[in-house]
């Protein structure tokens, strides 16, 4: 019935904080969308941000999202940019399980808390 993620949506406190972090550090693609709403696109995916109670169907509170994010890019070099960008790695690199297998991971905090898992497969 589902093949695939299409947007996942983070709550965070400051929308224009969060989209440069997520330009700054993790390399993503800013957009503007429906009456001005901010994003992050990647690939054929995007995160859609809202402020806390900005949409009154979902009810999750800032800095309670968990992503995980997969990379083209060498897992060193990911921990070499992030360490040129200032951004505390809080685990990793470790081995965790992916939806089609063993990953390889560094988990970070964005600025909200919201635990961010970049991640590659072997």
């Amino acid at each position: 019935m589902i093949s695939h993620i299409d947007h996942i949506v983070l709550t965070v406190a400051d929308i224009e904080r969060s989209v440069s972090f997520y330009q700054r550090v993790l390399c993503m693609e800013a957009v503007t969308f429906a009456n001005g709403r901010r994003a992050l696109k990647f690939g054929q995916q995007k995160i859609n941000l809202q402020l806390l109670g900005q949409e009154p169907r979902n009810i999750a509170n800032v800095g309670s999202g968990d992503v995980c994010l997969i990379t083209n890019w060498l897992l060193a070099d990911v921990i070499d940019h992030l360490q040129q960008e200032k951004v505390e790695i809080i685990e990793g690199p470790v081995e965790k399980s992916g939806a089609v297998g063993a990953i390889q991971s560094v988990y970070l905090l964005d600025p909200d808390k919201n635990l961010i898992e970049i991640s590659v497969y072997p």
